[in-house]
Order: C-alpha cells, then structure tokens, then sequence
C-alpha cells in the first residue's frame, strides 16, 4: 500500500515518515526531495525563479508520474494535497494521513528553519503564527478530506503504525 503523509510544513511528514517506513518494512520518499534532486536546486530557488504558480503545477506532475512501489511512505509538500485534484489522486492512489497540528506549535518547530521555506521568509514570530492560522484555515478543507487524521503532538512510528493498521490490518 502507498502512505501518503500530508499536512503543513513542520508536522513532521518527513521525519515520520522515515520511522514509520522502517517500522512496516517500506521504502520511504519525500516528494520535495524528489523535485529538488529532478531540478539539481533547492524548491526556495525554483519558487523565486518561477513563481509558486509553476512549482505546484510541477508538484502536481511528479506526485502523478513517479512510479511508487507498492509499498512505500511518500511525505508530500505542505501545500500538495491543495492544489489541482492532488487530493482526490492520493486517496485513489493509496491511504492518505493528516499529521495535524496547531498554529503555535507549528510555528515553534518552524521558527529556526524559516530562510529554508519560500513561504516563510521575513516573518517574525507573530506573524509566522498569523500567516500559519490563514493557511490552515485555507488548507484544512483538503487536509481533512485524509482517510486518517492524527494529532502531530507526541505523534510516535508505532502508535501510527497501530492506526494504521486498524484501517487494514493486511499491511
């Protein structure tokens, strides 16, 4: 079965989804990782360069066109399951999970790493917290459509792992 990870930027999509990999013998992927090995630049320079309109549009292509093994956790970008009909795709295409968080402990986990995302550049702390609460208020519509919602906080690889398999245990 495919996994797809999904929620916002600094859940821990990528990090769990290494740890949950490893705990049902999986093969792991990270979607922006993907994109910024195919393009030899960071998805910051692509952002700057071409505008967040050609990078979802881009995303959007490689979630379709990569050839997933059957088995694999795939972390996918923050904003993938908003965009075109990202969402639909990914609940056809395996068992989508929302690692769902709050604005403030977002922004804490975001703070220190802020020149790496496009999105965040220049923020300070309140206006990193407003900026994440408008995403999520936009963002939530997709996120929930996920066949499995988590709360990120003190989110472990087993106790998803358990969830997971309450939904198919043939895993």
């Amino acid at each position: 079965m495919k996994i797809f990870l999904i929620g916002f930027m600094g859940c821990g999509k990528t990090t769990m989804g290494k740890k949950l990999a490893t705990k049902l013998g999986y093969l792991f992927f990270d979607l922006d990782h993907q994109i910024e090995a195919e393009l030899g630049k960071t998805i910051a320079a692509y952002f700057t360069e071409h505008g967040e309109a050609a990078f979802r549009q881009l995303e959007n292509t490689k979630i379709k066109a990569f050839d997933y093994p059957e088995n694999a956790v795939i972390a996918t970008g923050g904003g993938t399951p908003c965009y075109f009909d990202n969402i639909d795709w990914m609940n056809a295409n395996g068992l989508t999970v929302y690692i769902n968080m709050n604005a403030q402990a977002l922004a804490k986990r975001l703070e220190k790493g802020k020149a790496k995302r496009p999105l965040l550049h220049g923020l300070d702390t309140p206006g990193l917290i407003s900026f994440i609460e408008h995403k999520l208020e936009d963002r939530n519509p997709f996120y929930t459509q996920a066949k499995l919602i988590v709360p990120g906080i003190s989110l472990n690889a087993d106790t998803l792992r358990e969830q997971i398999l309450a939904i198919d245990p043939l895993l």
